[in-house]
């Protein structure tokens, strides 16, 4: 893992994050360096409903059946567009918790389709060094250009001020599309590969499924006091 300021995972206040937001998009690799793909995995968090205060339970779900996980109270405020800094203190230690670590991420959230061009698949892939792929089910910024195809593997530009941001990308005929971005050290074309590659004819795919079901199984064990094997609060 690279070095990292402690700010970046706790600022102090909005302008120092919207700082570190700049800073992290700045080293956002748009190239690809991902190198031999043996392990892939979803990351995604969870929450109590409208809890704005209360813990995030975090999960990485490797295609193996591994799963790292953690909870953590979040340092940060729910503020829109900084959503990195409520989710990424947990995965980190989610992530710190695998022995053996995935060579390739597919994050439950956006990448560079993020008005600072710093999304939480962003903040997570320069914190860890690792290759991640943004894929969300909503938009944050820009627009689609032209027409979406309503087959699998239709794709279309999502266009923010100007710069391409993402694709939309249909995985299931006539379901609503989901948003490949960057996140680090894949190109957009690479990141659109590996979804439609990992795409079993759901609106999702596996590895992000599989992260949200991991993450929410954390939530539950929490709230029933069970024991959680990795899951613990700070």
């Amino acid at each position: 893992m690279i070095e990292r300021p402690p700010e970046w995972l706790n600022p102090p206040d909005l302008k120092t994050a919207t700082g570190i937001q700049r800073a992290i998009a700045d080293a956002v690799e748009t190239a690809d360096r991902i190198g031999t793909v043996q392990r892939v995995a979803g990351a995604d968090t969870s929450m109590k409903w409208r809890d704005s205060r209360g813990p995030i339970h975090a999960a990485i779900a490797c295609d193996d059946g591994t799963v790292g996980q953690a909870t953590r109270i979040p340092p940060f405020p729910y503020v829109p567009g900084y959503l990195g800094f409520r989710e990424c203190p947990a995965l980190v230690a989610a992530w710190e918790t695998l022995a053996v670590k995935p060579d390739l991420v597919l994050m439950d959230g956006q990448g560079r389709s993020h008005p600072r061009r710093c999304g939480v698949a962003c903040q997570l892939g320069v914190l860890l060094d690792v290759a991640v792929i943004g894929v969300a089910k909503s938009l944050l910024c820009g627009v689609v250009a032209g027409v979406l195809g309503d087959e699998v593997g239709a794709t279309a530009p999502l266009v923010d001020r100007g710069e391409v941001v993402a694709m939309a990308v249909r995985l299931r005929v006539r379901a609503a599309p989901v948003y490949v971005s960057i996140g680090h050290r894949v190109t957009l074309e690479t990141a659109v590969a590996w979804v439609l590659r990992l795409s079993d004819g759901r609106r999702v795919p596996p590895p992000v499924r599989a992260a949200h079901e991991a993450a929410n199984a954390v939530r539950i064990a929490h709230a029933a006091g069970a024991d959680g094997g990795n899951v613990d609060i700070l």
